[in-house]
């Protein structure tokens, strides 16, 4: 990491003192949260998640045992549709899930339900999704963004479908971004639909789309079905995007935070271990193809976990931002930067008609006290001296959480009305 600080020793001892001595070094600390003062209030937490990639985190913190390490048990529970991860997470029937950045901020702020107050505990993974475009449009002619804008065009309005995954989630944002980043608006010139992950090949084999942005491994699997192939990968479009967090009721923080230290530390520890080394991250790709997680090949998975990219109409690369689960524990922080990012683009296109308060209600969301907690027990995470980060996207735009408004109304395509 680059502008970070590490928590030395010394400050572990410090710590340890002012607690009375019941938290000393990380192994030290990890005995007394599972059975001392810190014990957690729930032992059995029950985590929805979405069969994608980048529900990497919870299978090998459930698998190889890092849950029981903190004194929990996780009860993974693989869900249909992001909108049953949502009804199950606000119902109480799901303790916390994998879910997307975006999706977590629409349901805090009320857009299209109830407003519930929520919580991010921590960022699960970075990159790796992509944008897939039929077969049928690049027998047409439809390699790239400027041949599609071309194609749109030449066609009556809403003419082709695309699909994403949940209205305010990040497959939407990265889908809306690249469209009219080249021109085309999300939502005068093409037609846009919610299909669940898993139903995306499927959808595109029967001609119901022309193009679908998804988690992997839909967009491997769009190419080896030879229905699709890859025209941008998410990363191309923001380097080291946030993707999926961990997301909860800010109750159930409230009410069990001893469970949620536990549960961010376990998830920290997953994330390390799938990151230490190639065959760790084969290893991975193995348990995701089981019938509980993924139920696919291993082929679809392995490459892209490794940055190896094939698009499927003769470009083959190694990704220089692969999806990335660790980077020395920089991954998993909560930065407030990354959610105010999905707030200026949910006024872009109108799903707030009025400007929030873009840093308050990241800070309140974001639970970076409780990444901090979790990162103290787990030892050997540093954490950054400030909450913002800088990144430059695909349109040459700056996006660093200084003026969140201007940012968002810097766009020369926006949602009418918006």
């Amino acid at each position: 990491m680059g502008d970070t600080f590490s928590i030395s020793r010394r400050r572990l001892l410090q710590t340890g003192a002012a607690l009375g001595g019941a938290m000393l070094l990380p192994g030290m600390m990890q005995a007394a949260w599972a059975a001392g003062t810190d014990k957690p209030e729930q032992t059995t937490v029950r985590v929805g998640f979405i069969p994608l990639t980048d529900c990497a985190p919870l299978a090998i913190a459930s698998l190889k045992g890092f849950d029981k390490k903190y004194g929990i048990t996780l009860v993974p529970s693989k869900e249909a549709s992001w909108a049953a991860v949502r009804d199950k997470l606000v119902a109480g029937e799901l303790d916390a899930a994998h879910i997307l950045y975006g999706m977590l901020y629409g349901l805090e702020l009320g857009i299209a339900s109830k407003p519930q107050a929520m919580a991010n505990l921590m960022t699960l993974n970075r990159n790796g999704q992509a944008i897939t475009l039929s077969s049928e449009l690049q027998e047409k002619g439809v390699t790239d963004l400027g041949g599609l804008k071309k194609r749109i065009d030449q066609q009556a309005p809403g003419s082709y479908t695309f699909a994403h995954t949940f209205p305010t989630g990040t497959h939407a944002m990265w889908l809306y971004y690249w469209l009219a980043s080249g021109g085309i608006n999300p939502f005068d010139d093409i037609r846009t639909v919610v299909v669940p992950p898993p139903q995306m090949v499927m959808n595109m084999r029967i001609g119901n789309m022309s193009g679908f942005c998804v988690g992997e491994p839909w967009n491997a699997r769009a190419i080896n079905d030879r229905i699709g192939f890859t025209v941008a990968t998410s990363q191309d479009i923001w380097p080291e995007h946030p993707e999926k967090i961990l997301g909860t009721r800010s109750e159930w923080v409230e009410r069990n935070p001893n469970t949620a230290r536990a549960l961010v530390a376990a998830l920290m520890e997953a994330q390390r271990w799938i990151d230490a080394s190639v065959e760790n991250t084969r290893e991975t790709a193995r348990i995701l193809t089981r019938r509980a997680w993924l139920n696919t090949k291993e082929q679809y998975l392995t490459g892209r976990m490794l940055g190896a990219y094939d698009n499927g109409i003769g470009r083959r690369w190694q990704d220089a931002h692969p999806m990335r689960f660790y980077e020395q524990g920089e991954v998993s922080f909560p930065w407030l930067s990354d959610g105010m990012w999905f707030l200026t683009q949910f006024r872009r296109w109108g799903l707030l008609k009025a400007s929030p308060d873009y840093q308050a209600v990241a800070q309140r969301i974001n639970r970076i006290d409780v990444w901090k907690e979790a990162a103290l027990a787990v030892g050997g995470i540093g954490a950054p001296k400030q909450p913002m980060r800088s990144s430059t996207l695909l349109d040459g735009k700056v996006w660093n959480g200084a003026d969140p408004e201007g940012y968002a109304s810097s766009f020369a395509i926006q949602r009418k009305g918006a």
